[in-house]
């Protein structure tokens, strides 16, 4: 390992995104813009956007932890992802596009009335804190261990450059280096993979030196009923996480909605196959890992056969990854902050420069946050027990119900609110007192069943009761009048921000093909000092060098008026 060029190739990318993300400083005319695109961005960027929002370090730390101990079955729980956006995008992403709201947080008020959203905007914001501050920590370990930076320095300094371009630039600044990001993991990968066959001496030799149930789809603690659970975690997860319906709202129509739940889908059902075979294969080359160690796998298997600059891409996509997701929730918390507290009880009448400097103000805020969180990781048990407890307790009570009133008409808030805490109460019961008071610890696939089920047992009791009594929620009927209302609004839109809306997203598209061709111009360069894989990496960087073309072509395609004069955006 060659530590200098590793660290210069880090530092280059880094430099290059933040840079990004100051061209976007003055993109954020108002609220709408800010988090939302202008509600216009094009829906294979929002899906890809969202592919990497569901990515981070922790996805390598803690799935390739569970691929080095049991195999496959990791991939098999990654595909119940792919089943949840398959289920969001038939059902549930053209259902939040059609709401009309700028945020999950502004449709729970308008629909169930400000008590329930006062207090799932509490519970969302420091559950969000604490899983994306969580992430943020193995990678600043990996690279901590890599390049031999202190693990408190490189959390903090990890921490501040992801907060900068997120605060700065909004939704586009996030979804453009999501692109980037996505860009150079997947190419990182891509290298990975053929040196690591290669190093275990091909893939008939791998498979002989594992053991002999490492491809079983379920393997121990991970069962079928896990698999399940998980399923339905993922409908709730996909569909109902604030972070994932900006991506949903933020597109030009219900079609367009459905288009990026199922690009998602279809990047899920592939690429769990490609990403956790390294982790796999270092089985083969080092069985010896056990505990904590374990977590370390994906790491060890790119020291192990990565040339120089290519471990300092791996790693840049790794951390990239985990900043695509913790930006985007950024992006959520603080719209939700500006838009839902700041606007909606602190100063209704804030002008939009105001709301945007609360926007970015709120954004260092909740990012300062999570880095807090991030060194406090180590005495939680490590990074994979963090993640699936925080998602087994929180998921179904704060997601199932906001879901079921996009469909119901006879849920209300105060019904909504008791759900909410009654499978909190349990959940963290079953979690925290049990095993301390009655010596009685939930399998993992109970823990998960029972987080998603009983939220959606009381759901149905309560619409069945509501049916036989032929009950309307009153919060309904005030929302219907709410929403057509907006409607109105928005078909009220000045001509001038339609046409500001379009050249925002041409800019976006531009810088996008732009990133690509120096993402290829740095990847022609590492294949150069490679020594092994020059040639996978030459390869890939002509194919995106091609797929630039893509993004250039689409800005090409955004008509702006002739002779409109240029208007800062």
């Amino acid at each position: 390992m060659n530590s200098t060029i590793d660290t210069a190739v880090i530092f280059i990318f880094s430099a290059f995104v933040l840079a990004i993300g100051m061209l976007f400083a003055r993109t954020g005319r108002n609220l709408k813009s800010f988090f939302a695109g202008g509600e216009a961005v094009p829906w294979f960027i929002g899906g890809l956007s969202l592919f990497m929002s569901f990515f981070s370090a922790g996805t390598f730390v803690a799935w390739g932890s569970i691929a080095y101990k049991h195999g496959w079955v990791a991939v098999t729980i990654q595909w119940t992802m792919c089943v949840g956006a398959i289920v969001t995008g038939l059902f549930l992403s053209p259902r939040w596009r059609a709401t009309g709201n700028l945020t999950a947080a502004e449709f729970i008020r308008e629909r169930l009335g400000e008590r329930v959203q006062k207090t799932y905007i509490g519970i969302f914001t420091l559950v969000s804190v604490f899983i994306k501050g969580s992430v943020l920590y193995p990678v600043a370990k990996l690279v901590s261990v890599s390049l031999g930076f202190p693990l408190v320095e490189s959390t903090i300094v990890l921490g501040l450059f992801m907060i900068a371009y997120t605060a700065v630039g909004g939704l586009w600044a996030v979804m453009v280096t999501d692109i980037l990001q996505f860009v150079i993991l997947t190419a990182a990968v891509f290298i990975l993979l053929p040196l690591s066959l290669t190093k275990v001496g091909g893939f008939e030799k791998f498979t002989q030196s594992v053991p002999a149930d490492f491809f079983d789809l379920l393997h121990g603690e991970y069962t079928l009923g896990f698999v399940m659970a998980f399923v339905l975690y993922h409908i709730a997860y996909i569909g109902g996480n604030w972070t994932f319906v900006q991506r949903y709202t933020s597109v030009d129509s219900t079609k367009s909605a459905r288009k990026v739940a199922f690009l998602f889908a279809g990047l899920y059902l592939v690429s769990p196959m490609i990403w956790m075979l390294p982790p796999m294969i270092y089985r083969a080359l080092n069985p010896g890992l056990v505990g904590l160690d374990t977590e370390n796998a994906y790491l060890l298997i790119c020291k192990a056969v990565l040339p120089p600059g290519l471990l300092g891409l791996m790693l840049t996509g790794m951390y990239f990854s985990t900043s695509a997701s913790a930006n985007t929730t950024l992006n959520v918390v603080s719209a939700v902050f500006t838009n839902d507290i700041y606007k909606g009880f602190i100063n209704p009448k804030a002008s939009d420069k105001q709301l945007i400097k609360i926007a970015r103000l709120s954004s260092w805020g909740f990012g300062l946050g999570m880095i807090v969180i991030a060194l406090l990781v180590p005495a939680a048990g490590g990074i994979v027990e963090v993640v699936l407890s925080i998602s087994a307790i929180s998921g179904g009570p704060l997601l199932a119900p906001p879901l079921w009133a996009l469909f119901s008409k006879r849920i209300n808030g105060k019904t909504t609110f008791w759900i909410t805490i009654i499978g909190l109460t349990v959940n963290l019961f079953f979690k925290v007192l049990s095993p301390w008071l009655l010596d009685f610890k939930l399998s993992r696939a109970l823990e998960t069943i029972i987080g998603i089920g009983l939220p959606l047992i009381l759901l149905l009791t309560y619409e069945l009761y509501a049916r036989s009594k032929g009950l309307i929620s009153e919060e309904y009927e005030q929302y219907l009048a709410t929403k057509a209302t907006r409607k109105a609004a928005k078909l009220a839109e000045t001509e001038q921000e339609a046409i500001e809306i379009k050249r925002q997203n041409r800019f976006g598209m531009r810088v996008i093909a732009g990133a690509l061709v120096f993402v290829a111009a740095v990847l022609f360069g590492l294949s150069a000092f490679a020594t092994a894989g020059a040639m996978v990496t030459a390869g890939i960087a002509v194919v995106i060098l091609l797929g630039a073309l893509i993004p250039w072509r689409a800005a090409q395609k955004i008509q702006l008026p002739i002779g409109e004069p240029t208007v800062n955006v």
